[in-house]
């Protein structure tokens, strides 16, 4: 199934929640991503630039022009009720 990001909010650290297309919220951590970040994902190991993160209602987007996958949003991300 395809899903879509159509809302985040920043909630600490690299955590951010994102509500999705089906109704479900869930809770994706990045901090582990980022911990050998490279290239367009550079930027986001300072948490103020982490912060500007938006969705377009399809995904997640940074000022950078780096866009991730909403289906894998989707499966890495927690539910907020586990």
């Amino acid at each position: 199934m395809l899903h879509t990001v159509k809302g985040v909010e920043y909630l600490n650290g690299y955590k951010l929640k994102l509500m999705f297309d089906d109704g479900k919220a869930k809770v994706v951590d990045f901090e582990t991503r980022l911990q050998n970040a490279k290239n367009m994902f550079l930027p986001l190991k300072d948490v103020a630039y982490f912060k500007k993160v938006k969705s377009d209602g399809t995904t997640l987007i940074w000022p950078n022009g780096l866009d991730l996958c909403p289906d894998a949003l989707y499966e890495k991300g927690k539910d907020l009720d586990d």
